[in-house]
């Protein structure tokens, strides 16, 4: 099943099948599932939240936002350091594992600062996840189908986030046990984690480093190559860099300084996060309040949107991202920059809805647009560096993204309604997502200026 490369004398792994790769993403999907769960379950328990601990939205930003972003962000970089030179599944694996037993310690919690310590927690955890299964699908998968795989990877986004609003409602709400509460629910979906953490394990494979990167050997040019015939006929390691010595973070950065591209996808990327996430965490409470809805219906409401919306404009920015870019690598910004273009007037449209089942139906639309830009821009990250940069170029992009997506989004949301609310009392949310919405606008620009070069700062 395996053969050694002449170079370290290392086992190498067999070319991967068609039906173990379709493994590989359902599980990587599996576990970006629970990332989510575990880290938007919050949002909905944040009203009960505030109720049971007293908080006001600030408070509740920090947890929401900084707790849970500075650590995930800082520490992915020298985890990803670890994953470009060691097992990348062990390190998802004992990520798993640490964010899923923080989650359930956050339901163990008495006060604001016994939380933000458990949620920071969960941070670390997370830290580990993402910037490897990146680099593994990238690893699994040809350049022409990776915007979908990961695509199909990051529907763990929406279906994570939603199956964590409808669960942690269900619980919190009594609809499961009337002895139930918030911190059951916290309970609950952690111990759900750490029971995956094995399974994964168990069934997955490290693969060879830049195999799917070399182009199918002359005697198949005659016919279109497949997933199969660029894993089966790849040059060893060495031939594309993934066997020589390992960069260290300055080697990288040097690369990217180079790619003007990169850097405006970033800072665009994490435009959208801001407003993404903070939206992720806000609008729940903002359902709760403005229409005076209870927490198990604003659940339902709230996943509906993040499931349906979220899932459809995922797996349609993968498939434009890569059937749009076979002409022109300049696709891969341009499509998400049209979609957010069209996502800020939605979103302030869904705000100043009437009633909540119109707004619902409004939000649906942003949601999608807003998460279009996943498939297509995370190929392209993958493609802006070489492949023994790959861990670390996706981290470079994590730390900036998660730490204004998350740690700077979440809080300002919270903050920007907390000095609105002596004019707009419990409509403060209503508008500090709308004047958050702006942020789709930049976020559109940065990709447009992004396409004028990814194609000269493009990995040939």
């Amino acid at each position: 099943m395996t053969n050694t490369s002449p170079a370290h004398g290392t086992a190498e792994p067999a070319a991967p099948t068609a039906r173990y790769r379709v493994w590989v993403l359902f599980m990587l999907f599996i576990v970006y599932a629970f990332n989510f769960l575990d880290r938007q379950i919050i949002s909905i328990l944040a009203i009960p939240i505030r109720e049971d601990l007293g908080l006001d939205d600030r408070q509740l930003g920090l947890l929401g936002g900084i707790a849970f972003a500075f650590l995930y962000s800082t520490l992915g970089v020298p985890i990803a350091w670890l994953a470009d030179r060691t097992n990348r599944t062990w390190i998802i694996t004992i990520s798993l594992t640490v964010w899923s037993g923080f989650t359930a310690l956050c339901g163990m919690a008495q006060n604001f600062w016994q939380l933000f310590a458990a949620r920071v927690g969960v941070g670390v955890g997370e830290a580990g996840g993402v910037a490897p299964s990146y680099s593994l699908i990238a690893d699994y998968f040809p350049s022409n189908a990776r915007a979908r795989a990961l695509a199909i990877y990051s529907l763990g986004i929406p279906i994570g986030s939603a199956f964590g609003v409808v669960a942690g409602a269900q619980i919190a709400g009594g609809a499961i046990g009337e002895d139930l509460d918030w911190r059951a629910a916290f309970i609950i979906v952690g111990l759900a984690g750490v029971l995956i953490a094995p399974i994964f394990k168990l069934t997955m494979r490290e693969p060879k480093r830049g195999g799917l990167d070399i182009k199918p050997a002359p005697e198949a040019a005659g016919r279109q190559a497949g997933p199969d015939d660029a894993a089966s006929v790849a040059a060893p390691a060495e031939a594309h860099g993934a066997g020589e010595k390992k960069p260290g973070f300055l080697d990288v950065i040097a690369i990217l300084a180079k790619k003007p591209s990169f850097w405006f996808l970033v800072f665009g990327a994490s435009c959208s996060s801001m407003m993404g996430y903070g939206v992720f965490f806000w609008v729940p409470s903002f359902f709760a309040r403005s229409f005076e809805l209870d927490i198990i219906t604003t659940g339902w409401l709230f996943g509906g949107i993040l499931f349906v919306g979220g899932s459809l404009g995922i797996l349609l920015g993968g498939v434009l991202g890569d059937l749009m870019g076979k002409g022109s690598k300049k696709m891969y910004a341009i499509v998400p920059a049209i979609a957010f273009f069209l996502a800020f007037p939605m979103y302030v449209a869904g705000t100043l809805a009437p009633s909540p089942l119109i707004g619902a139906l409004m939000f649906i639309i942003p949601t999608g647009l807003g998460l279009a830009w996943l498939g297509p821009t995370l190929s392209a990250f993958q493609h802006l560096a070489p492949a023994n940069m790959r861990s670390m170029a996706s981290a470079v992009f994590l730390l900036i993204n998660n730490l204004l997506g998350i740690g700077v989004g979440v809080y300002v949301l919270g903050e920007l309604s907390t000095l609105l609310t002596p004019q707009f009392g419990q409509e403060s949310l209503r508008y500090s997502i709308a004047i958050g919405a702006s942020l789709y606008a930049v976020a559109g620009v940065l990709f447009l200026l992004a396409s004028r070069t990814i194609e000269r700062d493009w990995e040939k």
